[in-house]
């Protein structure tokens, strides 16, 4: 339900939006991904994406509902391969689509929860 309890400690119908992640947790993500995509030469490098777009979902209130990222690495590997390969056809002009593909992707697998 998206009642919430105002100062007063009674009971509102107000929604509200509202971060509460911490930064040593995101720079310890962050530190985490960076030492997989060195270890493994980039090729985990959608897992990664996935592990703090997990977390950035899962400490985001939007209107009083928490939201959730279901996407994983093996389903953004295929992508991924696919958008390098075509970057590298089309000389790294494809590369400029890349950002886009990935917000949507991510998009798409974010929801609100109820």
């Amino acid at each position: 339900s998206s009642r919430l309890k105002n100062k007063e400690g009674k009971m509102s119908n107000e929604k509200v939006s509202k971060w509460d992640g911490h930064l040593i947790q995101l720079i310890g993500w962050g530190l985490l991904s960076t030492l997989v995509i060195i270890v493994t030469i980039g090729i985990c490098y959608p897992f990664t994406v996935c592990w703090i777009e997990r977390w950035y979902a899962k400490h985001r209130i939007i209107d009083g509902h928490r939201m959730k990222f279901d996407g994983n690495g093996a389903q953004l590997i295929g992508k991924w391969v696919c958008w390098l390969l075509l970057s590298i056809i089309t000389l790294t002009i494809y590369a400029w689509f890349i950002p886009m593909k990935m917000e949507a992707w991510k998009t798409k697998h974010t929801h609100l929860i109820d």
